[in-house]
Formats: structure tokens, C-alpha cells, sequence
């Protein structure tokens, strides 16, 4: 899988970026801070995602003075050519076509192309509160497989449903109704937590990998289940329930669902602490990165060909000796690999390319 070529318009600063034919293999783009790196990385991931990991709302993709932004790429896939194209309105939202024709749900698009994306904004996954780490998750389920795309969003529907019966209960005892809506709060949060323990089970070990590769030692990464759900499902469902008439008194006291997905968590941890509390800054960093290195490593195995892999200012928080270390493991890792920098003394010695961004507009380095 690959980006054959790529044209932003009106899109954060860019005013016109057109790049007739992407690079194979390692490209770096570099240049001082604030110029558009950054946001050259994040218009290729809005061609996979049709959003952005820094906004929730469109109106900051937009440039100053335009009503519109525009991105616009082709991807070579095993499936064939496809051509994505995203126009980006400052209000409401995004029009999303693919080979010409509009996308309606975005697994349609995500089936067929595949991205993943590292910045300075995943390290809330280390350090931030178990939100953040579910959210990864979920992502996580997303990129290995986009049918799952509903499956928290369906949770988070009946879990509202349940804490508002909790909620606006005055009687005394359990409300009525509580029961059926157990039901649906098991059969849908199963299905969740299965799927993030397969996600994890398909990325701790590349992520354990290259972080003991950059660091020496090794990276632990456990998901943390707020029920456990074996692998029969009649188990399952079982267990489910069962913690349920643990903390039903508790849930009728405080009026809200205690037990299920919504409070799962992420077990990162580094020489046997936990990275939350005791990592340095150099190691958050890092394990950040080794997250999304090992996800692109497990998106690579489920669909039969590596992501592109976009990495945002990879090296600020590393060591000299770090950096060397990730620049050669990137240039040999398979696929289509772009990371930005904001010195030249950054610049890995074997780039495929090295594009110059000033204000906005990229310039190859061989043409500069």
C-alpha cells in the first residue's frame, strides 16, 4: 500500500501542495516549526481517518481567508487504485468521495486504505487518564478491523441509557427495567472487550520489540478488562453478570454504571513501573511511538501489507543514541514511511527524500 500522490488546498497553511508522485521507502520533511509539517503529515492521515487527531471541529483545517479545504490523494492498494478525495467545509461536516463515488461510513473507505500516525499528541496515551488509553484502543480495533468501527459507539448507546434509568430513579430498591437493560449492557460490552484484547494481542508484542530495540529494555503492554471475558462466550456473559450483582448495590448508591468497558484500562509499564507514574520524559515519549510502530506492525500482518506510516517529530524527547537507533529501524522497516524533523542535523543519513517546507510549500531537495 502506498500514496501515489497527494494535493492539499486551502488546508491549515497550506495554500496549493501538490506532490505529483510520493516517494518509496523513508521521506523526511524538514523545516523550523510552525512552517506546515506537521499539518503536511496530518492532511495525509485525513485521506485514511476524514479527520484530525489535533481538532475536533473543521473550522482550524481551514486556511485563513478560505471557506473550503481540500485534500485530495490516490492510493495503490492490493485492491487496486483509490482515489480519495475529502472537501472540508468550516461548518458542518466533511464530503468524503472515494474512486468518485461519496462514502457514507467511513469503514468504507478504511477497508480499503490503511494509515497510522504518530505526533507529540499520543503521549496523553502514557500519561493521561484511563480515557485516553480506551480511546487508543478503540483505535486501535478501528485500523485492524473497520467493520468493528460500531462497536463502542453501540456500548456507549445503552451505557447512556442505563445511567440516566440510575440516574433518575427516586424509589427505593433497583429501578424497573434495570435488568433488561443488564442485558443489552453485557451482550454489547462483551463484544467490546474482545475485540480490544485481540487488538492488543496483535500489537504488544511489536510494540515490546521496538522499544527494547531503542531502549535496551522492555516495554509491558496489558490490557486491563474491567470484566474479564473468556473465550466462550456463554462465560463470558456469565462473568459479566456476575459483577454486575457485585456492585449493583454501589451502582444504586451512586446512581451510575460501574462495571463494564468504559472502565478498562492500558497497562504500559518500564522496568516493572508504571510508565504513567515513573517513566521519564524520554521514555513516555517513547513508548508512545512504540505503540504506534507496533500497531502499524499489526496492521501490516492482519491486512498483508504495511500502512503508510506517518511520524511526526519523532526525535525531540531521544537521546543522540536513541535517535540513531529509530532512524535505521525506520529506514528498514517495509512501506511507505514520512516523518518530519525540524533540523537538518536530523535528517537520517539514508532518507529516500527530503522535502524543505517553508511557509506552507514543499520543495524536494534535490530540486531546492
Amino acid at each position: 500500500m502506498r500514496l501515489a500522490w497527494l494535493e492539499l488546498r486551502d488546508f491549515r497553511n497550506h495554500a496549493h501542495t501538490s506532490i505529483a508522485t510520493m516517494p518509496e521507502g523513508l521521506t523526511v520533511a524538514v523545516g523550523p516549526n510552525g512552517e506546515g509539517k506537521t499539518n503536511l503529515l496530518e492532511g495525509m492521515h485525513v485521506l485514511y481517518a476524514l479527520a484530525s487527531p489535533r481538532t475536533s471541529t473543521n473550522e482550524p483545517l481551514v486556511r485563513e481567508g478560505a471557506e473550503h479545504g481540500y485534500v485530495r490523494g490516490e492510493f495503490e492498494t492490493r485492491d487496486g487504485k483509490m482515489l480519495v478525495e475529502v472537501e472540508i467545509p468550516r461548518k458542518g461536516a466533511s464530503r468524503v468521495k472515494l474512486n468518485r463515488s461519496p462514502v457514507r461510513r467511513k469503514r468504507d473507505l478504511r477497508t480499503h486504505v490503511r494509515a497510522v500516525l504518530f505526533g507529540p499528541f499520543d503521549l496523553p496515551i502514557v500519561i493521561g487518564d484511563p480515557s485516553k488509553r480506551r480511546a487508543f484502543l478503540d483505535e486501535a480495533v478501528v485500523a485492524l478491523h473497520p467493520a468493528r468501527d460500531t462497536l463502542t459507539t453501540a456500548y456507549d448507546k445503552v451505557l447512556r441509557q442505563r445511567n440516566r434509568l440510575l440516574k433518575e430513579h427516586e424509589g427505593r430498591g433497583a429501578p424497573p427495567g434495570l435488568e433488561a437493560w443488564d442485558e443489552e449492557l453485557i451482550q454489547a460490552g462483551v463484544r467490546v472487550i474482545r475485540a480490544r484484547a485481540e487488538a492488543v494481542s496483535a500489537l504488544e508484542r511489536p510494540a515490546s520489540e521496538a522499544f527494547t530495540d531503542l531502549a535496551g529494555y522492555e516495554l509491558l503492554v496489558r490490557y486491563l478488562p474491567n470484566v474479564e471475558a473468556p473465550g466462550d462466550t456463554e462465560k463470558a456473559v456469565a462473568a459479566f453478570r456476575e459483577r454486575l450483582v457485585e456492585r449493583r448495590s454501589d451502582e444504586l448508591i451512586r446512581r451510575a454504571s460501574l462495571v463494564g468497558p468504559h472502565r478498562d484500562d492500558l497497562e504500559l509499564s518500564v522496568r516493572e513501573f508504571g510508565a504513567r507514574a515513573f517513566a521519564s520524559h524520554g521514555e513516555t515519549w517513547a513508548a508512545a511511538l512504540c505503540l504506534r510502530l507496533g500497531l502499524a506492525s499489526a496492521v501490516a500482518d492482519e491486512v498483508g501489507e504495511p500502512p503508510l506510516l506517518l511520524i511526526d517529530d519523532p526525535y525531540s524527547a531521544l537521546s543522540p543514541d536513541r535517535r540513531d537507533r529509530i532512524s535505521e529501524r525506520l529506514r528498514e522497516r517495509p512501506g511507505q514511511i514520512v516523518i518530519s524533523v525540524a533540523d537538518d542535523a536530523d535528517v537520517p543519513s539514508r532518507a529516500d527524500a527530503v522535502w524543505d517546507i517553508r511557509a506552507g510549500t514543499v520543495t524536494p531537495r534535490e530540486a531546492a
